[in-house]
């Protein structure tokens, strides 16, 4: 399947408009790096590395069902479990580790399944989510063979929880040792795949400033049901569902008022690493 090429730098109609030292742009869809600015197809690739089962669904969920929608490949590479931090009412209700690791296992596919996601899991551990170079050549392995065209991962900075800038760290290293052509790895050098950092759970903290805003409303009701497959953390339901709609106001804010948004926009906030490449500024 073909790209969606509705995005901000070949559609006039998406500007990017400067608020308080932060320039926001508004998209539909990522557009890989090789692609900004031009009209070529490709066939995307989302890769996403979550340090914990449900991370993937409270931040990225709307960017993994509209690139599911699109027709391209969306993958979610779970880390751990999210067994041992992430898990409190079923460690409240008795259940061992080998439990809660099946429990939330089923949970993460579910929704993964909601969103139109393959879904993998590493099972490395979390609190702490140690940091090794065999876990990270495991993530250069799935760089390699997946060659994703876009990439979604956690902030470097996340003083509540080390796992994610941990998650965030190696998923960067592999991105670049999967580049590497003497890499002791299957298949082709990966490009330069443009990655996005997705929204942590207390942002002002994290030093997260978004510059890209995600018009996710014709896919919330999929990520609405993919939040209701954890009820392990059931408290996040309404928190992610109130950030979505905080986001989408901002996302009309900074959009042009010709684009007919409905007023129940919802939208995800990113913060994109690297240069956009782009042969126009639009």
């Amino acid at each position: 399947m073909q790209n969606d090429d509705r995005n901000v730098n070949s559609d006039p109609t998406a500007p990017i408009r400067a608020g308080h030292k932060i320039v926001t742009q508004i998209v539909d869809n990522f557009a890989s790096a090789d692609q900004a600015g031009r009209m070529e197809p490709s066939n995307g690739s989302l890769l996403v590395v979550s340090a914990h089962a449900g991370d993937f669904v409270w931040r990225a969920g709307g960017a993994i069902a509209l690139a599911a929608r699109r027709g391209e490949r969306a993958t979610v590479v779970c880390l751990s479990f999210g067994e041992r931090g992430e898990s409190a009412r079923a460690w409240r209700e008795g259940r061992g580790l080998a439990e809660i690791k099946a429990l939330r296992r089923a949970e993460a596919e579910a929704a993964a399944a909601a969103l139109g996601a393959d879904i993998r899991f590493l099972d490395a551990g979390d609190y702490p989510l140690v940091e090794s170079p065999e876990l990270t050549d495991r993530l250069v392995h799935v760089f390699r063979e997946l060659a994703p065209t876009v990439v979604l991962t956690h902030t470097l900075a996340d003083p509540y929880n080390g796992d994610h800038p941990a998650a965030a760290r190696m998923a960067l290293q592999a991105r670049v040792l999967a580049q590497a052509i003497g890499y002791d790895a299957p298949g082709e050098p990966l490009g330069a795949p443009p990655v996005f950092f997705f929204e942590p759970h207390q942002p002002e903290q994290c030093d997260f400033r978004p510059d890209v805003l995600l018009d996710i409303t014709p896919v919330f009701d999929a990520k609405r049901k993919a939040m209701e497959c954890l009820p392990a953390q059931q408290h996040m339901w309404e928190y992610y569902t109130d950030l979505a709609k905080r986001r989408g106001v901002q996302l009309k804010r900074n959009a042009s008022p010709n684009l007919g948004l409905p007023h129940s926009t919802m939208a995800e906030a990113y913060v994109r690493l690297y240069p956009q490449v782009t042969g126009e500024l639009a």
